[in-house]
């Protein structure tokens, strides 16, 4: 049965997360590179702690406190570039692919939509600023819950919106974690891999693993 709705995760699997960093080495100092995965795990990784012990931040807040922790703990940094970098994480490239495989997607009558931790304004932003927003039906951001990924209270929220059943959706993400508890909570999961990582959560596996987006058009 075709999916009634495909639902994916926004950073890392529709938007580059370097890419701020990337249109800004000449400001950020000796390891642009070091300050990018640092300031992404750091995102992370404070969403996993506040998550659980009921401490919820809003994500912008997280990616501004995570920028700062990255600039400093890089030596060499030019802390000056963080209001730069923050503001370019508003328009985040998205990947070459995804215009024309949403465009697809929503073609073939199924739902289309984001459930990220973004808050709702950085969603509507780095949407806007890649010109997919009329290939969405709607940005679901966790802010609505209160509460970050892997908590099942927001991937309940495409259900609760959509009423379909969980394995009557595609979730996407590029992250295996994400994968894994989307798994876990009952959607069809396909990790998007495009790193190339080793996998892991063997006993919550993935639907599929797909390089980019480009495969999930031989599910419509």
């Amino acid at each position: 049965m075709p999916y009634k709705a495909f639902v994916f995760d926004a950073y890392g699997t529709l938007f580059d997360v370097h890419s701020a960093v990337s249109r800004h080495v000449d400001i950020v100092g000796e390891n642009p590179a070091r300050v990018s995965k640092i300031w992404r795990n750091k995102q992370l990784e404070y969403t996993w702690t506040r998550s659980p012990i009921g401490k919820y931040k809003d994500f912008w807040q997280l990616t501004s406190e995570a920028l700062s922790f990255a600039l400093e703990a890089v030596p060499g940094s030019n802390k000056d570039a963080h209001e730069v970098l923050l503001a370019a994480y508003l328009s985040l490239d998205c990947y070459q692919e995804v215009p024309a495989v949403l465009s697809k997607l929503k073609e073939s009558g199924a739902k289309t939509a984001i459930l990220s931790n973004g808050s709702p304004d950085m969603l509507g932003s780095a949407v806007e600023s890649a010109g997919i927003a009329e290939f969405l039906d709607d940005q679901f951001s966790v802010h609505e819950v209160g509460a970050f990924k892997t908590d099942f209270a927001t991937y309940g929220m495409v259900t609760a919106n959509y009423g379909f059943e969980p394995g009557e959706i595609a979730f996407q993400s590029s992250n295996r974690w994400d994968a894994a508890a989307a798994t876990a909570f009952g959607f069809d999961a396909h990790w998007i891999n495009r790193t190339g990582q080793p996998n892991e959560y063997n006993d919550l596996p993935p639907k599929a693993v797909f390089s980019n987006l480009n495969g999930l058009l031989d599910l419509i």
